[in-house]
């Protein structure tokens, strides 16, 4: 094993350029597909809150993408949008939809309905109750749920290389193609380490929210 970690290194060096250039692909990818996931989420969670009854629905449609694969929603994005950044960036974002507004949803409903009247009582507007009150307290739920579909989109977006792409997938494609575990460990270690590195920075964020909000 350190024998072949060692080729991968080599690997490596010899095709700096090209692995940052891949590695930069992947993150503005995963990066782009989480950020379009919140902005999406957060709106439509608050509503989903305000309106539990008819939100279920809604819910229960968007909670049922969990059970489709990452690959088959990059193939079944392929015939409409083709190939390349846009369809791997909409399926990776629909597949972070899930998580996010599960846990916005879950979140704002977990607030006391004791302190929302209390926030009432002394005159605050719904607008000042949601940003000075129920987010705040909502907010570790909603990192949790974050960080869930950030760990999935850097996994996932290894699978964007299959429709053009590009992304630290490539080495991993590559590397099957040739039976060459080297190469294939140049893009999966370091997939590996951004998905661990994504789960341990939210986790920590999400323990100060916690720590904050007691």
């Amino acid at each position: 094993m350190i024998e072949l970690l060692g080729e991968a290194y080599a690997y490596y060096l010899a095709n700096q350029t090209r692995f940052w250039t891949e590695f930069g692909r992947h993150l503005t990818l995963s990066g782009a597909a989480l950020g379009i996931s919140i902005l999406v989420c957060l709106p439509l969670g608050i509503w989903a809150a305000r309106h539990a009854a008819s939100a279920q629905y809604l819910i229960n449609a968007v909670g049922t993408l969990r059970l489709v694969p990452s690959l088959a929603i990059l193939f079944l994005a392929q015939p409409y949008l083709g190939t390349g950044f846009t369809p791997a960036l909409i399926a990776l974002t629909v597949l972070a939809l899930p998580p996010i507004l599960i846990n916005v949803y879950a979140g704002l409903l977990g607030v006391e309905r004791a302190i929302v009247e209390a926030a009432q009582g002394m005159g605050m507007t719904v607008q000042q109750q949601l940003l000075q009150i129920e987010l705040p307290l909502a907010l570790p739920v909603i990192l949790a749920g974050i960080r869930i579909a950030a760990v999935e989109v850097i996994s996932s977006a290894t699978l964007a290389a299959f429709i053009g792409a590009g992304g630290l997938g490539i080495f991993i494609t590559r590397g099957f193609a040739l039976f060459e575990p080297r190469i294939m460990l140049v893009g999966a270690v370091p997939i590996a380490l951004l998905a661990l590195g994504s789960d341990l920075l939210l986790g920590q964020a999400e323990r100060w929210a916690t720590s904050y909000r007691s």
